[in-house]
């Protein structure tokens, strides 16, 4: 057994005996209410697959106000981070 590698979860073909199956998705599926408007959810690729994944999200997201605050976000932790640490923000200054 690999030190890094994942073990993948068993399936079973179970189904109830009084279960109908007209019509109806199966009870016993585990599923996240948001995997069919994903692209990164599933099997797991790799570090570089994922980073891939999140990437072409990003790219074919319809919601362009969303990514553009996901950046300012981010960009705040940054600077709130630099300032904890005391770095001194003038060497970007002339």
């Amino acid at each position: 057994m690999g030190i890094l590698k994942l073990r993948k979860n068993k399936k079973f073909s179970y189904t109830p005996r009084y279960y109908d199956d007209k019509g109806h998705g199966n009870p016993y599926e585990i599923k996240h209410k948001f995997d069919e408007f994903r692209t990164t959810v599933g099997s797991n690729p790799g570090l570089k697959g994922k980073i891939t994944n999140a990437l072409d999200e990003l790219k074919n997201n319809k919601d362009k106000a969303a990514n553009r605050r996901i950046l300012i976000i981010a960009a705040m932790l940054i600077l709130v981070f630099l300032f904890i640490i005391d770095f001194d923000l003038s060497i970007f200054f002339s």
